[in-house]
């Protein structure tokens, strides 16, 4: 089954290798607070849509989960610079840069 990420059709196989370092449960559950408030504010905003609202009025609704999503972008970028890329490149591994390159073009 494919799903898609930034534009890309990915495959289970492609994808998504595993962090060597794990989360821990506070990151975790600040994360997840920060989905959970996004699905809300895009419910909210399917509810404006149903409520036939002012289109401004729904626009700045989409403003605020836009935002949102790239700040959670970040904190993960972030998050990812601090273990998996040093790790890397303590590692030996400076191929990773090209890498975070490509990322930070995508969360631009």
């Amino acid at each position: 089954m494919g799903y898609i990420i930034m534009g890309e059709v990915k495959y289970m196989g492609d994808c998504c290798h595993k962090k060597h370092q794990p989360r821990d449960e506070k990151e975790i559950k600040q994360l997840t607070n920060r989905l959970h408030r996004m699905v809300g504010q895009l419910n909210g905003i399917e509810n404006m849509l149903k409520e036939n609202r002012y289109c401004g009025d729904i626009l700045v609704q989409v403003a605020a989960v836009e935002s949102a999503l790239q700040a959670f972008g970040y904190i993960v970028l972030q998050e990812h610079l601090n273990t998996c890329v040093v790790e890397d490149v303590q590692n030996g591994n400076t191929e990773i840069m090209s890498e975070v390159m490509d990322l930070v073009k995508k969360l631009k």
